[in-house]
């Protein structure tokens, strides 16, 4: 039997590609090591393919050393060799085996390609913009390097001008799938939603078993507020990848976002039974749960978010307001101070913080939280206004005077501040500033003066009150 017999059939007469890839490399070493190889250079050249296939770059170094030796001006096993180096992540060595492959053969515009992908990979864009160029000089309607071209313009966020390039590449292939889905992903980034669903679905009429192709057409529909077309391509992708969590992770959000809480619940529950590690999915269950009322089930999955990934600071933020709703007030300051603890720029752990120290009598620290928040959104008038009124409550007259004319200066409107202001200075003794609070407080909101009349009864029966107001 010769070699070529023996290598492609076993005693079955099952096909090469049925063979078991390591069974195959080491049929092919044993011929190599009895120094056979003139007899086999068509096996090991299949071989040598098959191992750049399945990702054995050793194994296939390997074999182009083998080949080199006997060929050493074969360009194609220069290039064979740059391949399985590039995929070694040996980058620089495989330039220098493309170089020698283009020494060989200077128009080889597959080596040129490739060449300029390791010298992406090297941060060499210019080189690697450079060699794809070369191609173009000599062949204009090479669709491969124009695709090439447009990724590393991609690559480097340049979406507009890699537009152009994909266009083009499909314009000379109209089957280029891959570019299509390219295009798909740079419209998206340019915001072009409509030109990235329509380059989406061209993709998915050439790949109509790609999951991820109906995908990312999903997400464009959620971002073009096509919900139900949403669900309807994630289902598909899940249809044809069942372990995707990524869409039935989006697909829960869709849901979610119309009002279909259990199904969202559901399709989250799936996204986690393939994906246990991901707490995201445990924090929008708990999101659901909270915006159900079912705050018991809420804090559950907030807690599980939180065992997962115990840096999780929405988590401990919304899991506070859980118990806060359940009056649990200091497991709710402990969840805040935890929040706060892992993002300090979180304005609204702060405010959360503020309001429950409030609520609890702890004013000055109620203050120390609010001004915190304010430095991270100084033009937050409900955190002005609550600052205003603990400074009230404090008796920190000036500092409430202050506080309510910041809320006056973001919302000149609000009645309340203008109340608010009117009594610090009935109580400091300023009585023509209060009048022109109350003036201001009254004529926003008349309903005031029935406030104002039961909480200074003695003041709203003076004359010379009635006189100063306009009433006589």
């Amino acid at each position: 039997m010769s070699f070529m017999d023996s290598y492609f059939y076993d005693d079955e007469n099952l096909p090469l590609e049925n063979h078991n890839i390591d069974e195959e490399i080491l049929r092919v070493k044993k011929v190599l090591d009895q120094g056979n190889i003139f007899s086999a250079v068509e096996s090991v050249e299949e071989t040598l393919q098959n191992c750049i296939e399945n990702d054995r770059y050793e194994d296939g170094l390997f074999l182009c050393d083998k080949l080199i030796d006997v060929f050493p001006y074969n360009s194609e096993y220069w290039l064979r060799k740059g391949i399985v180096l590039n995929g070694l992540y040996r980058f620089e060595e495989a330039i220098e085996c493309y170089n020698k492959s283009l020494s060989l053969n200077p128009c080889d515009s597959e080596v040129l390609i490739d060449k300029a992908t390791a010298e992406e990979n090297l941060g060499l864009i210019d080189q690697a913009k450079e060699s794809l160029e070369s191609v173009l000089k000599n062949d204009s309607q090479n669709d491969e390097a124009l695709f090439s071209i447009g990724l590393l313009l991609q690559h480097q966020e340049k979406f507009t001008e890699a537009v152009q390039y994909f266009k083009k590449a499909v314009k000379i292939n109209t089957e280029y799938s891959e570019a299509f889905y390219e295009l798909g992903f740079c419209y998206e980034n340019l915001e072009q939603f409509d030109d990235a669903l329509a380059a989406y679905n061209r993709y998915i009429d050439i790949e109509p078993y790609s999951a991820n192709g109906y995908y990312n057409r999903g997400i464009i529909y959620v971002k073009l507020n096509m919900l139900e077309n949403a669900i309807d391509s994630y289902e598909l992708a899940i249809s044809l990848n069942p372990n995707f969590a990524s869409a039935y992770f989006n697909k829960g959000n869709a849901l979610a976002d119309l009002g279909k809480h259990q199904q969202a619940i559901e399709a989250f529950k799936e996204a986690y039974l393939i994906d246990n590690t991901d707490e995201a999915c445990c924090f929008n269950i708990g999101n659901i749960y909270e915006e159900l009322g079912d705050i018991t089930s809420a804090i559950k999955y907030y807690t599980d978010a939180i065992n997962l990934n115990n840096e999780y600071y929405e988590a401990f933020l919304s899991r506070g307001f859980c118990y806060d709703t359940l009056g649990k007030f200091h497991l709710a300051l402990k969840d805040f101070n935890h929040a706060i603890s892992l993002s300090q720029d979180c304005a609204e752990a702060w405010y959360a913080k503020a309001d429950l120290e409030y609520s609890l009598g702890q004013l000055q620290e109620a203050i120390t939280s609010y001004t915190s928040a304010l430095k991270l959104e100084p033009e937050n008038f409900q955190v002005w206004f609550n600052l205003a009124e603990t400074y009230f409550e404090m008796g920190d007259w000036l500092e409430a005077i202050n506080a309510y004319n910041q809320c006056i200066s973001l919302n000149p409107h609000d009645a309340a501040s203008h109340y608010g202001k009117a009594k610090v200075n009935f109580i400091i003794s300023r009585p023509k500033e209060a009048i022109d609070c109350l003036k201001s407080a009254f004529s926003i909101d008349p309903s005031i003066r029935s406030e104002f009349a039961k909480e200074y009864p003695e003041i709203r029966s003076s004359k010379l009150f009635k006189k100063l107001l306009g009433e006589y």
